[in-house]
C-alpha cells in the first residue's frame, strides 16, 4: 500500500485545484474573448491569472497533501523532521498549532512562479486545439488525449526545477542549519536550487523528472479528455451549440 500513501488528500487537492483553475480560466475567457477568436497571448495571460487565484486558494491543501504523502517514508537526510498526522484535519490542526497559520502557505513563492506551468500547458493545448478544429468539426478522444499529454509534457519539463523546490518547501520539515532553523518560503528558493546543483550537478535539477512526467502527463491527458467529453455532453443536454471559437 506504500505507493498509495496519501491518496485521499491527493484526490481532494486535485479536485479542488482543478475546479478552481478551470472555473477561473473559463470564466475570465468568457468575459474577455466574448465570442471572438482567442489568441495564444490571451490564453497565456488567462492561464497566469487563473494560476495565481488557484495557488492562493489551494496551497494549504497541497501543503497538507505533501506532508501526509511523505509521512512514514524513510529519509536518508537526518535533518528532516518526521511527522505524525492522523488525517487531513489533524494535519491542519498540528501545522497551525506548531508552526502558525502562515505555514499552510509554505512554498507559495515558487508556486506563484509555477503558475506558468498550467499557463504554458493551456497555451499549448488551446493552440493545438484551434489548429485541429480548423480541419475538423470536433476533437476526437484521441486528439484530446494526445494534445493534452504533449502540452503537459512541455510545461512540466520547463518548470520542473521549481516544482522540486516547491515540494521541499511544502514539506517544511527540513532544517536549514544545525541550529534547527526550518526553511522559509521566499528567501530559500535560490538557495535550494543552488544546493541541488552543488550536490547533484546541473542534471540534479531534473532528478526524478521521468516519474513526474509519467504521472503528470497521464493525469493531464485523461483530465483534458474527460473535460472535453463532459463539456460536449453538457452543451448537448442544454441544447446549445459548442462554439469552435473556444
Amino acid at each position: 500500500l506504500a505507493p498509495y500513501r496519501g491518496w485521499f488528500p491527493v484526490i481532494s487537492s486535485l479536485c479542488c485545484s482543478n475546479f478552481v483553475y478551470f472555473y477561473t480560466f473559463n470564466s475570465l475567457k468568457a468575459l474577455w474573448v466574448k465570442g471572438q477568436h482567442s489568441t495564444t497571448g490571451k490564453d497565456l495571460v488567462l492561464g497566469v491569472v487563473a494560476g495565481v487565484v488557484n495557488v492562493l486558494s489551494t496551497t494549504p491543501l497541497w501543503v497538507v497533501n505533501t506532508r501526509l504523502k511523505l509521512q512514514g517514508a524513510k529519509f536518508r537526510n537526518e535533518d528532516i523532521v518526521p511527522t505524525n498526522y492522523k488525517g487531513i484535519i489533524d494535519a491542519f490542526h498540528q501545522i497551525i498549532r506548531d508552526e502558525g497559520v502562515l505555514a499552510l502557505w509554505n512554498g507559495t513563492f515558487p508556486s506563484l512562479l509555477l503558475v506558468f506551468n498550467p499557463a504554458i500547458q493551456f497555451m499549448f493545448y488551446e493552440g493545438f486545439k484551434r489548429k485541429l478544429l480548423k480541419k475538423q468539426l470536433q476533437l476526437t478522444s484521441l486528439d484530446a488525449f494526445v494534445i493534452g499529454a504533449v502540452a503537459k509534457a512541455v510545461a512540466t519539463t520547463l518548470t520542473y526545477p521549481l516544482q522540486t523546490v516547491q515540494s521541499i518547501l511544502r514539506f517544511g520539515r527540513h532544517r536549514l542549519n544545525p541550529e534547527n532553523r526550518t526553511l522559509g518560503s521566499l528567501r530559500n528558493v535560490l538557495y535550494l536550487l543552488q544546493q541541488r546543483v552543488r550536490r547533484f550537478g546541473l542534471m540534479g535539477l531534473y532528478k526524478g523528472l521521468e516519474a513526474k512526467l509519467l504521472q503528470t502527463v497521464l493525469t493531464a491527458a485523461l483530465m483534458f479528455l474527460v473535460y472535453e467529453k463532459l463539456t460536449a455532453a453538457t452543451f448537448t443536454v442544454m441544447g446549445l451549440k459548442h462554439s469552435r471559437k473556444l
